[in-house]
């Protein structure tokens, strides 16, 4: 009996002593940045362009996107002279049926937004772009897009911030 309690009671320890010894602490934010080079990021408030305007949706997209590299890097924001330049226009922004209900009826709406970036890098020309990128919602008919509409933009701002990050500075 005092050989399994000893066993166990030195298991115990030597588990112990891994687990502390072999910790190891990551750090991911997607962002693969040379900050010896680049230091700055220029990002300018991208204005609506599309037919259909919903007046928030701008400073919904320019004040995420703006947290997104605030949050995820360590890149000071500038108004001009950036080693990072990103600017650009929101392009498209429209509803269409997406499901019809057995009655013919419309049974869901899909939301879609699509943003335009140029993207210059001061550092490294080689990976300037000009892109767009897309986001779809969608939501019952039976709901009103007034009810819907601020949660939906916001999640295809999410959506789109995300890709332009990792389309910019993840390099992923």
């Amino acid at each position: 009996m005092d050989w399994i309690k000893t066993n166990s009671l030195i298991a115990i320890i030597l588990t112990t002593l891994m687990v502390t010894a072999c910790s190891v602490s990551y750090k991911f934010n997607g962002a693969s940045i040379d900050y010896t080079k680049t230091k700055t990021i220029q990002i300018a408030d991208f204005p609506i362009r599309s037919n259909y305007v919903w007046g928030p949706m701008a400073n919904i997209f320019n004040n995420q996107l703006k947290d997104q590299f605030a949050n995820h890097t360590k890149l000071i924001q500038v108004k001009r002279n950036g080693d990072l330049r990103i600017d650009g226009e929101i392009t498209r922004y429209e509803q269409r049926n997406k499901a019809v209900s057995s009655e013919g009826y419309s049974a869901q709406t899909e939301l879609s937004m699509t943003v335009n970036v140029r993207f210059t890098n001061n550092v490294n020309h080689a990976e300037d772009f000009e892109r767009q990128f897309s986001a779809n919602a969608s939501y019952e008919t039976t709901q009103s897009l007034n009810a819907v509409q601020e949660e939906l933009v916001t999640q295809m701002v999410k959506d789109i911030t995300d890709q332009i990050f990792n389309a910019t500075v993840a390099n992923w």
